[in-house]
């Protein structure tokens, strides 16, 4: 009988061949485009937390970090070594078969990346240095940033305790892009057309749009 601490060292995500990625520049980009995850381990019941998270290194050898408030229920089960799950998620939209040229299956484009990770706590120099980054990464685009050396030390101090950083250290990472592979020309055209008409699924319509353009 399996254990259930081990449940997640079995997760498998569903990869049709036609629709899987394996280059390495291309799932680090990935995960850098679309850095809100969904953090997943097993407590005595899968636990999921969703939060941002950033990467450090490079193409095909990078760690990853983030963290989560202490009262997260998720936190009694952060220790080194434990195995998690992050879900990495793309632009989704949902296509309909009056689309094409000829009566087909309605379908659902996406794309996604799972990486299975290893834990390692952090210590609260290591955490102070991930949030600067975390900070930085997101206020460098505003007009009047605001960084983690212009918060206020006594609200840092009064904050860092109740907040735990860790690394993530890829053990397996699967990537997947349903995006209109093996149809036709006029079909993936009527798609993004009618994905781009739609505020909601414009970015689908790009995504489909440079995948087909690759192949």
């Amino acid at each position: 009988m399996l254990n259930p601490k081990n449940l997640l060292s079995f997760t498998v995500m569903y990869q049709p061949k036609k629709y899987r990625k394996q280059d390495p520049a291309y799932i680090f980009e990935f995960i850098q485009q679309h850095p809100f995850a969904t953090f997943v381990l097993q407590g005595e019941r899968l636990l999921a937390t969703h939060i941002p998270v950033l990467t450090k290194g490079k193409a095909g050898d990078f760690s990853l970090f983030g963290h989560i408030a202490n009262n997260n229920e998720q936190f009694q089960n952060l220790k080194d070594g434990v195995e998690a799950l992050l879900i990495f998620k793309g632009a989704d939209g949902y296509v309909s078969s009056s689309w094409y040229e000829e009566k087909n299956i309605s379908t659902w484009d996406y794309s996604a990346v799972h990486v299975n990770v290893k834990l390692k706590l952090q210590s609260r120099e290591e955490l102070e240095d991930s949030l600067q980054q975390l900070i930085a990464h997101f206020e460098k685009e505003q007009k009047k940033p605001l960084y983690y050396k212009d918060i206020p030390k006594q609200m840092i101090d009064d904050h860092l305790p109740h907040i735990t950083g860790f690394w993530c250290e890829p053990v397996k990472i699967q990537a997947v892009a349903k995006l209109h592979q093996n149809f036709g020309q006029k079909d993936v055209q009527s798609v993004v057309e009618h994905l781009k008409a739609r505020e909601d699924t414009s970015a689908l319509a790009k995504d489909i749009e440079e995948e087909n353009n690759r192949l």
